[in-house]
């Protein structure tokens, strides 16, 4: 990558919300991958950490934070000042994804998150009920938005790594099985949701792991009351704290005591009444090979399993893939979850994202697993070391790496396709997208393997299991 490819021009102003560690890392890459003004670039950050570092790029900085009753006079004069078409970089947390979206799209303004984010509070309100705190209760007000209004000036929800970069993960993966298993097949369009789904059902996938594995080390040890992790700790803490979640397939026959459905939109998913981060369930990466996840709620759980769906003509789902995140994070991200779970759910005082210095090795090893079908399981994703990060991009770990390369192929996407509306990455052109995020990915790779859920089960001890079904969510879920 020593000749950087420009992939097109941003004419109007650039608006990134947020300045953490996603954001210091997705500017390197804009700066590299985009023709456009550098003086019409601007951050807005509560914070003033990174000063000097935007100072030395020539980027002005906000110091505000974006709320329910400042964010359009904030905005607005900022992505509408002089010629051409603005861009929203939204990479912050605390700022509802939604309004912000739909404000952009007002004023004829692309616009790209990685989440979709709430208002300040809506993660901690004890006034909400389980059902309204999910990510599922988050997504439904965008898709009612998309639908609401279809056309017009593109907004790219929830592209970061995961939710991102594995629905694109989870359509190679499906093409490159279907191929192994001897399908005979036309590649769908990106937007045929019933031709992706019925191919899915003749390959015999009965679900989909999110299945990822970090194992980057800090060089010295982590303290105690301290939160650390390779990426936002208070993202982090944030979504596992939520209810553990997973878009529920068609294959289930048992559902935990503690499961609850939702009472209104597409119903893709369901809930548990425990948070995400405090659920274990088993799973694989080719690295450890078994290990323990943890079940904590994302888009893409929902969003996967929704555009996965068949529907007989009544408009009940008569197929539909089990999807949901299976998470080990870095071990000091294993600790801080302890000792704040042990706290009875308090976080600590401190919270500290490990920058790439800070760090002595180590991979993020990030990839979907598709499971069920006649070759059992097949792993596709990521295998980047921090290492390798080092000699491709500035200012982020190999966690960072991972999602603020989606963010460039997003917003390359929605240069190319301006006047697409709404999309989730699901409806995104998986091939185009990955061709801009290969380079920066290190081994992406396919591993079949013949471990299932039961797998050594039951041993010593007696265990309430399907061996019927090998992937029974039974049979996953760590009871």
């Amino acid at each position: 990558m020593a000749e950087y490819p420009v992939y097109g021009e941003i004419t109007g102003p650039i608006v990134m919300i947020g300045f953490g560690s996603i954001g210091r890392g997705t500017l390197p890459l804009i700066q590299r991958h985009f023709k456009y003004d550098r003086s019409r670039l601007t951050v807005i950050d509560p914070r003033d950490d990174d000063a000097a570092l935007l100072a030395e790029n020539g980027i002005a900085l906000v110091k505000q934070a974006l709320t329910p009753h400042n964010y359009r006079a904030v905005l607005e004069p900022l992505l509408t000042a002089g010629s051409g078409r603005g861009f929203c970089v939204n990479l912050s947390v605390d700022t509802s994804s939604l309004e912000l979206m739909t404000f952009c799209r007002e004023i004829g303004v692309l616009y790209i998150d990685t989440v979709v984010e709430p208002w300040l509070g809506f993660y901690f309100d004890e006034s909400l009920d389980n059902a309204a705190r999910t990510n599922y209760a988050l997504r439904e007000p965008v898709r009612r938005e998309k639908f609401a209004n279809p056309a017009g000036t593109t907004a790219v929800s929830c592209c970061g790594a995961n939710p991102g970069m594995v629905s694109w993960f989870v359509k190679q993966a499906l093409v490159n099985l279907a191929g192994d298993l001897k399908l005979e097949f036309e590649e769908p369009d990106r937007l045929d949701r019933d031709a992706w789904a019925r191919l899915m059902q003749r390959a015999g996938v009965k679900g989909i792991h999110i299945a990822e594995r970090d194992t980057q080390r800090a060089r010295k040890p982590k303290p105690l009351d301290v939160f650390w992790n390779t990426w936002s700790a208070e993202g982090f803490i944030s979504e596992g704290l939520q209810p553990s979640e997973l878009g529920w397939g068609t294959h289930e026959k048992w559902k935990p005591a503690n499961a609850r459905e939702q009472a209104e939109g597409n119903k893709a998913a369901i809930f548990l009444e425990q948070p995400g981060a405090n659920t274990r369930v088993r799973t694989w990466c080719p690295t450890p090979g078994p290990q323990y996840g943890f079940l904590v709620t994302h888009n893409e759980s929902v969003s996967i399993a929704d555009f996965f769906t068949l529907h007989d003509a009544a408009g009940k789902p008569v197929y539909r893939p089990t999807c949901h995140y299976a998470y080990h994070p870095a071990n000091d991200a294993v600790l801080s979850l302890h000792e704040m779970f042990g706290n009875g759910g308090t976080q600590q005082p401190v919270l500290h994202v490990l920058e790439e210095d800070e760090l002595v090795d180590g991979i993020d090893e990030l990839g979907v697993l598709l499971y069920g079908h006649d070759k059992n399981a097949y792993w596709y994703g990521s295998r980047l070391s921090v290492e390798e990060t080092r000699r491709l991009a500035p200012y982020q770990n190999a966690t960072g790496l991972q999602v603020t390369s989606a963010v460039l192929a997003g917003m390359v996407w929605a240069l190319e396709n301006p006047e697409a509306g709404i999309v989730e990455t699901d409806e995104m052109d998986f091939r185009r997208c990955l061709e801009v995020q290969l380079p920066y990915l290190g081994p992406v790779e396919g591993h079949y393997t013949d471990w299932t859920p039961l797998t050594g089960r039951p041993g010593l001890f007696p265990e309430d299991i399907d061996e019927t079904d090998p992937w029974q969510f039974r049979n996953v879920l760590v009871r």
